[in-house]
């Protein structure tokens, strides 16, 4: 039995009527911004796995397998400098920790009743901080049968994208120069970031932004190793905190306002 059979569904706003239909609408949703940004920034990983004296089936197994940009960048700088594989692995542990939680809330909203189990794992590898914003942003309005298909559909287009990037970036090496290199790694984030801007319709996004913007330099100049992490958890806190407070305060009351 096929997973992704042609049925068609007719329980959402904004479906397309059959989960292959969401399948490549999700694929072509990945073509464009997402995929330039990141093979821009995996052109230069794959320019930094050169300068490192890697090879380049070594690059394309760390973006095949790791697939987080942050957490390759970790592992290629610490082994240059001669750190342990042990230490290299709680280094990159601690980096991709947040992709935990992240991959926890979207599987939640994507599997439909009649999904294998091993889907869900399979999908999960590949779902980076772009999939995963834009299926937050997307797989709300579509029918829970076409979740899957459209999610999986951007992720493995944008996988495949990353894998080829850095390939050639590996390749332009030599016409790649260091600070253009490492400035096309920091285009993903800045890409995250606008997409964030783009779409604030929910409230906790917002106070999270201005909670991060106003704790993260004081706490970066404080504790530069920790700064970051510090700023996620106290912003994050504060976000959900202050969410749930404005929530119950907009929540109708169970008395009757004649009654008082």
């Amino acid at each position: 039995m096929t997973v992704m059979r042609e049925v068609t569904l007719q329980d959402g706003p904004d479906g397309y009527g059959t989960r292959g239909a969401a399948l490549r609408a999700g694929a072509r949703a990945a073509v464009g911004a997402p995929a330039v940004v990141l093979a821009a920034s995996y052109l230069g990983f794959g320019a930094l796995v050169r300068s490192a004296d890697w090879s380049l089936p070594l690059g394309l197994m760390s973006t095949a397998l790791g697939f987080a940009l942050p957490g390759q960048i970790v592992v290629v700088e610490m082994a240059a400098a001669g750190a342990s594989l042990a230490l290299i692995a709680a280094a990159v542990a601690l980096t991709n920790f947040r992709l935990m939680p992240m991959t926890l809330v979207l599987m939640g909203r994507l599997r439909a009743p009649d999904t294998p189990r091993w889907w869900l794992y399979a999908l999960a590898h590949v779902i980076a901080v772009t999939s995963w914003l834009v299926a937050l942003q997307r797989a709300p309005r579509l029918p829970l049968a076409e979740r899957l298909p459209f999610v999986a559909g951007f992720s493995v287009v944008i996988w495949a994208v990353t894998l080829t990037a850095t390939a050639v970036g590996f390749w332009l090496h030599e016409q790649v120069p260091p600070l253009v290199s490492l400035a096309l790694v920091f285009l993903t984030p800045l890409y995250f970031l606008l997409m964030m801007v783009a779409d604030l319709r929910q409230r906790a996004r917002v106070y999270a932004m201005v909670a991060g913007t106003l704790a993260g330099p004081p706490l970066h100049l404080l504790t530069p190793e920790w700064g970051l992490v510090l700023t996620g958890v106290l912003a994050g806190t504060l976000a959900f905190g202050l969410d749930r407070r404005a929530a119950r305060r907009a929540a109708p009351t169970d008395a009757d306002p004649g009654d008082v």
